[in-house]
């Protein structure tokens, strides 16, 4: 047993017992602090007779039970924090039982305001430790009101907030309250990028972001690069731009000049843009060292049968190429000859290994498809498993975030850059972070199939406005403040979830609404004219947006007939008093219908400018009857896909939506003559449009539906 003699607590840098230093500050007990990255997490070392014993609730025990204070009044409340701690060390953790758990803790706290006894304990500081360090924090104090009315009571004790500031995940800083949190390297709980990154130091971190120009960037490549410059900017770290241009099949200078183009758009702040193509002599250099240590052999084994052979973990025949053999044949494959060509470099890893991605994986091949930056200068090249390790290194990359889906080949990419640095050994270490892909429902964003719907005229091209691209979804009417703010929420999470494309369309919404004009469209087809008796034309300035006069004014033509969409005509009813949106009330005198009664075809009405807006039912956009009105097209666009989520095994071709585009024939109000390209409106009671041809282009106003976040507009 430990002694009341002196102790140290040691503790991990990145796990830092906040609660065990307040405990000790609030009960005056004998013991130091100490860090060191020897220990797991927390230690409790008696230094009188070397005991020790592990853990943060020991780490607690101990500190209370050197003094007199936080392990209750009485032996029943000691036994009720023992309790409670392990509850708190088993239950209440990050992962899928936390919100359960917090639930509890919730409905315990519902008459208390401590969790035993009148005064805080360790048990209370415990569970502030794990509830402050929980990314799932935000949302358990949202929907816990108990629980975050104990928690704001715990961190007003001045020491606890003094130590939160000091130490909060290991990487705050100083001057900050309790509820602000450190911008620096984490944020606080609830933040989405609360991660503990390891091995990370402050002001040497560096990440990068890899895209490969076989496409134009989606929005998942927007998360990977938006992350990848929030980590590092929170660790006051740099970011880099390299593409990953070794496959010269499938990529286009084209690709290059989208994904830069796009990168400024997101507001990207890279140190540098490379190309792993501008590395090839090096890694030239770098194979032929691997293949003179034993690491590397030439393959001439057909491509289906070495898959085979993989994944039945066979060994190549000629795995044990010599040294001699393999190189004169690697002469061959940077030479481009037809001995080259049946070959392909393999690293020697493991046949073995349940990892099928470490099953000797294929390191270098030729292609003869001339290489959009450097022509027919090469004719072997590196793949992406084999050059992105020694890339990575050589720049300097510290940490490498990469998506789930390769969490497999994690351990191939550590392995591979272990056999590059024994040759290679001024290499350093690269730390890989997995994080959740981004997906969307009744969307793929695998770039073959993206691919596929360009090629096959499903869509215009890769910025069509059904495609998740970076440029489609902008061009949809995306603007880039919501784009970045959606994407920022998802964070570093790993938890692999299906988004819906309402929620970002509704923050988008709250971009355009404030500050987007008014405008007044009416339908071609089937367009109904009404005689307004007691008008005098004239033409009026109102404003473009009611609640915002900064928008500025339009103008509006007032005469004595007016046109309206037949939906609404069909609603009007001799007698009825209806308001003209933006002019006043009307009457309605005579309604005339088609013989059988389905279709207006007129309406007589008189004005009636004393009548109150305010107490009609029908509230009805219109147009002047005037050669002044605008033609315009609306185009509104559904998913490309009919089935929410695809499983594996399904084709998606089979559920691709090919009546994906609706075209409605419209007029719009003559101050839409003005608009120009890429400028956003709102049209009365018809949504929220983008401008994507100007009235003076050949093909007129085109206008497309931006969704405003109700998933019943975008399915179709």
């Amino acid at each position: 047993m430990l002694t009341q003699a002196a102790a140290v607590i040691l503790y991990n840098p990145q796990a830092v017992p906040m609660a065990a230093m307040i405990a000790a500050q609030l009960n005056g007990a004998a013991v130091r602090f100490e860090a060191s990255s020897d220990v797991p997490s927390v230690r409790v070392a008696c230094e009188a007779t070397g005991e020790e014993l592990d853990g943060m609730a020991s780490a607690l025990r101990y500190v209370a039970r050197s003094g007199k204070a936080l392990y209750g009044s009485t032996a029943l409340e000691a036994c009720q924090i023992d309790s409670l701690l392990d509850f708190i060390d088993t239950q209440f953790v990050p992962g899928p039982g936390f919100e359960a758990a917090s639930a509890a803790l919730n409905a315990y706290l519902l008459s208390r305001t401590y969790l035993a006894g009148r005064e805080i304990s360790i048990a209370d500081l415990a569970a502030w430790q794990k509830l402050v360090s929980n990314s799932q924090s935000r949302r358990a104090r949202s929907v816990n009101r108990h629980l975050d009315r104990w928690c704001k009571n715990i961190e007003i004790v001045p020491i606890v907030a003094e130590t939160f500031n000091t130490y909060a995940d290991a990487k705050s800083k100083k001057g900050k309250t309790a509820h602000e949190k450190s911008k620096n390297v984490k944020g606080d709980a609830g933040d989405p990028f609360a991660i503990a990154l390891p091995n990370a130091v402050d002001g040497k971190v560096v990440t990068r972001f890899p895209p490969e120009p076989s496409g134009y960037l989606h929005i998942g490549h927007a998360k990977a690069a938006l992350l990848n410059q929030e980590i590092a900017s929170r660790y006051h770290g740099k970011l880099l731009m390299r593409f990953d241009d070794t496959n010269p099949s499938k990529e286009k200078h084209e690709y290059v000049d989208s994904i830069i183009a796009d990168t400024k758009k997101l507001g990207l702040k890279t140190e540098e843009i490379t190309y792993t193509s501008d590395y090839i002599p090096l890694i030239e250099d770098l194979a032929e060292r691997m293949i003179k240590a034993g690491m590397l052999y030439a393959d001439d084994t057909p491509v289906e049968q070495m898959r085979e052979e993989r994944m039945h973990g066979v060994e190549s025949q000629r795995r044990n190429r010599s040294v001699e053999e393999t190189m004169a044949i690697w002469e061959q494959m940077k030479a481009g000859t037809e001995e080259g060509f049946k070959n392909c470099l393999r690293v020697k890893m493991d046949m073995s290994n349940p990892n099928k991605a470490l099953r000797d994986p294929v390191c270098y091949r030729c292609n003869a498809t001339p290489h959009q930056r450097h022509g027919e200068k090469y004719k072997a090249y590196p793949t992406y498993d084999f050059a992105c390790p020694f890339v990575d290194s050589y720049e300097g990359v510290t940490h490498a975030l990469r998506t789930s889906e390769y969490k497999d080949r994690e351990e191939q990419f550590y392995r591979m850059l272990k056999f590059q640095q024994q040759v290679w050994p001024e290499l350093p270490d690269v730390v890989i972070w997995d994080y959740a892909r981004l997906s969307f429902m009744y969307t793929v964003l695998s770039k073959r199939k993206l691919t596929w719907f360009v090629e096959e005229g499903i869509v215009t091209g890769w910025d069509d406005p059904r495609m998740p691209t970076v440029q489609g979804v902008l061009r949809r009417g995306m603007q880039v403040p919501a784009l970045r703010e959606f994407m920022l929420m998802q964070g570093a999470s790993k938890n692999v979830t299906y988004q819906s494309w309402d929620k970002i369309w509704t923050m988008n919404k709250k971009v355009i609404d404030p500050v987007c004009p008014r405008h007044t469209g009416v339908e071609v087809e089937d367009v109904v004219r009404v005689t307004i008796a007691g008008v005098v034309d004239e033409t009026v300035e109102v404003p473009k947006h009611v609640k915002n006069p900064d928008v500025g004014m339009k103008q509006q033509i007032r005469t004595g007939t007016a046109i309206i969409d037949q939906a609404d005509a069909a609603l009007l009813e001799d007698g009825m008093e209806i308001t003209l949106m933006a002019w006043g009330n009307i009457i309605v005198d005579k309604v005339h219908r088609n013989a059988d009664g389905s279709k207006v075809e007129r309406v007589d009405a008189t004005l009636h400018l004393e009548g109150d807006f305010k107490k009609t039912k029908l509230k009805v956009t219109w147009l002047a009857d005037t050669d002044k009105n605008v033609p315009v097209t609306l185009k509104h666009y559904g998913f490309l896909l009919t089935k929410t989520k695809l499983e594996e095994d399904e084709v998606f071709e089979d559920y691709v939506n090919r009546n994906s585009e609706k075209i409605i024939k419209t007029v719009g109000d003559l101050n839409m003559r003005d608009l120009r390209q890429g400028d956003v409106i709102q049209l009365e009671r018809r949504g929220y449009y983008i401008v994507d041809s100007e009235a003076s282009s050949p093909e007129g106003l085109v206008l497309f539906d931006i969704p405003d976040g109700k998933m019943k507009t975008m399915v179709m």
